[in-house]
């Protein structure tokens, strides 16, 4: 039986945030069974890139959890991040794959077509996610996520994760099959992150065990 984890995604983040976030960060990695977390850095901080990303992968790595760095394959060795998440199925994932693999994770999202989404399949990405908020900020309707879930996990092998807006949209996902699933704001935003990644942990715990 497979066992839905915990991806979480950190707020966008500068080099201001990082004495404030890193505590918070690793309490919720010893609060959840989480399996891996999406560094995201600020709009605006990308000289300080390498600083950020490397205190959360040293946080990470403490805590047995995968790190990796949004949209720039290229920083992930050099600050000790496990991998890099890529939007779409096109020229990036295929620079990501080509740079990073076999040594690290690569993962594509913002796949808004079912084909993307099987195209980033076969050209080797470790997982495709479904549903996370765009650079725009939209965020997909949570049945259209749901869906696409529902049908990933029951044709593919390639690992599915599934953005959840709530504590309860995860444990929907957990129930379809997800492999794992990503919360943002539902943690970070909580008045306890603590407590929320614990319940989260519960919650997809029970869902993925009732599937089963």
């Amino acid at each position: 039986m497979t066992v839905c984890r915990l991806y979480l995604i950190t707020p966008p983040l500068g080099l201001a945030d990082l004495d404030a976030f890193a505590p918070r960060f690793a309490a919720v990695l010893a609060a959840g069974d989480v399996a891996s977390a999406l560094a995201r850095v600020a709009p605006g901080s990308a000289g300080d890139s390498k600083r950020i990303v490397a205190r959360l992968a040293e946080i990470a790595a403490a805590a047995d959890v995968a790190l990796l760095v949004e949209n720039d394959a290229r920083l992930a060795p050099r600050a000790g991040a496990d991998g890099a998440h890529v939007a779409g199925a096109g020229a990036e994932l295929t620079q990501a794959l080509a740079s990073l693999h076999p040594e690290r994770i690569v993962g594509a999202g913002e796949l808004r077509l079912r084909d993307d989404a099987m195209s980033a399949g076969e050209a080797g990405a470790d997982y495709v996610m479904f549903g996370e908020p765009r650079p725009d900020g939209y965020t997909p309707p949570f049945e259209d996520t749901l869906a696409r879930v529902d049908w990933w996990a029951e044709i593919f092998q390639t690992p599915c994760v599934g953005f959840a807006g709530t504590l309860e949209q995860a444990a929907t996902l957990a129930s379809a099959g997800a492999d794992f699933v990503a919360l943002g704001d539902a943690i970070w935003r909580a008045p306890s992150p603590e407590a929320a990644a614990a319940e989260a942990t519960r919650r997809i715990g029970a869902a993925a065990s009732a599937r089963a």
